[in-house]
């Protein structure tokens, strides 16, 4: 297959090594891709969101497959406006639809399609400025903590937990009135704070059948012992100790069933991941959020883990044969950690010299870069918040851990900041 991935973080090179790992890859491009896509695919200067430069590229280059690592599109239509042109209409497009995709694009959906379909979550209310002051007194009324979420996209930071009615006030005023998060904040879920241990759980589907490809813990706080302030996630770790095959399970009825079941009823079409984000309350999982892709950074450490070749598995999403699928999985254990710019997740340097890293994958560690780039030379500059993703495999999570901290010590650029502590409530 010749196959077109979108996307440029580390998420897309953990897909880009996975999939040139199957012999059923014979050409793979990667738009726009990053240092590391560079090193093992062939990068492509395109725009993610110009849906008919993508079709014209798909058709030029014989694409048979086409993957999309990040929200944006999907929320977007591409895969509504790709099926819509008679040239693709044998391109397998690992996307759901428009409609669907609004699981991860509108907060407020997903909570409705929830309640509608029986699958347990956080009590809940959605407030606009038309009855604002209602929201206001609804959440003066709340016990804490108080969670407050836009409604739509604001690139995973659209999120605030608050320890007091002030606080949470004052978040409710800014995203509404003041469009903290821009459109993404015009409407505002306000919801029960979840106590418990959160998880990753990741399903491929074609909206009929479906596979678990995986579970990860992610860890977002900056801060070691899971303080200060939210990120993209600091590292993860598989599988994660509590999961059990009877907890995955009493998920797989409670939760995955009643999604697809919901997607079927609703008439959403789906072909792609559904990330469901979880906590684990005393033993009971509710759902967080839906994300409709794979997330970052833990598609890093789901894919090494997971032996079953991922492009077979989109084929038979694809040709209906997903149900008979083998899912065969590594006996070790995983660990992610990742390296950020100084200053992260708020303001940060961009370009800034990384030493050779050809010494980094001793002890079979996976290094993916995430924020990377090259200048003239082909030196290594740092270009984003997040620049390398570290995955070790160990006898055990300490010994992943341990080799992932190891290689990211070796790591060597100005401000490098990275989390020692990843998988401790484990260890």
């Amino acid at each position: 297959m010749n196959i077109l991935l979108l996307g440029s973080g580390g998420r897309e090179h953990a897909l880009a090594v996975k999939m040139l790992s199957s012999h059923h890859c014979n050409h793979l491009f990667v738009a726009p891709g990053n240092a590391g896509t560079a090193k093992v695919a062939t990068n492509v200067l395109m725009d993610i969101n110009n849906f008919e430069e993508i079709a014209n590229f798909c058709i030029q280059q014989k694409i048979n497959l086409l993957v999309v690592g990040p929200e944006e599109p999907l929320v977007n239509g591409i895969y509504d406006v790709l099926k819509q042109n008679p040239s693709l209409a044998n391109l397998i497009i690992v996307a759901p639809s428009k409609a669907a995709s609004q699981l991860e694009g509108s907060k407020d959906f997903a909570k409705l399609f929830m309640q509608k379909h029986g699958i347990p979550t956080a009590n809940y209310a959605t407030f606009d400025s038309s009855n604002f002051v209602e929201g206001k007194q609804y959440i003066s009324y709340q016990p804490l903590p108080i969670v407050l979420k836009a409604d739509g996209l604001a690139a995973g930071k659209g999120v605030i937990i608050c320890s007091s009615h002030e606080e949470a006030l004052e978040v409710f005023e800014n995203m509404i009135m003041h469009r903290q998060f821009g459109a993404a904040s015009d409407k505002v879920v306000v919801e029960e704070f979840l106590q418990g241990i959160e998880l990753s759980i990741f399903v491929l589907t074609n909206g009929t059948d479906y596979q678990i490809i995986g579970h990860a813990k992610d860890y977002k706080q900056i801060g070691e012992g899971n303080t200060g302030a939210n990120t993209g996630g600091m590292g993860c770790v598989t599988p994660v100790p509590f999961v059990t095959n009877e907890f995955l399970k009493f998920v797989e009825e409670t939760i995955i069933k009643p999604t697809i079941i919901g997607l079927q009823q609703d008439n959403l079409a789906y072909n792609g991941f559904v990330f469901f984000g979880l906590m684990n309350c005393n033993g009971v999982p509710k759902v967080i959020e839906y994300n409709c892709r794979l997330g970052d950074p833990e598609t890093e450490v789901v894919l090494p883990r997971l032996e079953t070749d991922l492009v077979s598995l989109f084929a038979a999403m694809d040709n209906g044969t997903l149900i008979d699928a083998n899912i065969e999985f590594n006996d070790g254990f995983f660990a992610t950690v990742v390296t950020v710019s100084g200053g992260y997740p708020n303001n940060y340097k961009k370009h800034i010299a990384i030493d050779d890293i050809s010494t980094v994958e001793a002890n079979g560690t996976k290094v993916y870069f995430a924020g990377v780039t090259t200048n003239p030379t082909n030196e290594l500059l740092t270009n984003g918040g997040r620049v390398f993703a570290l995955t070790s495999v160990g006898n055990t999570l300490q010994e992943a851990v341990d080799f992932s901290n190891q290689a990211a010590d070796k790591i060597k650029y100005e401000g490098k900041y990275f989390r020692k502590d990843i998988g401790f409530e484990f260890l």
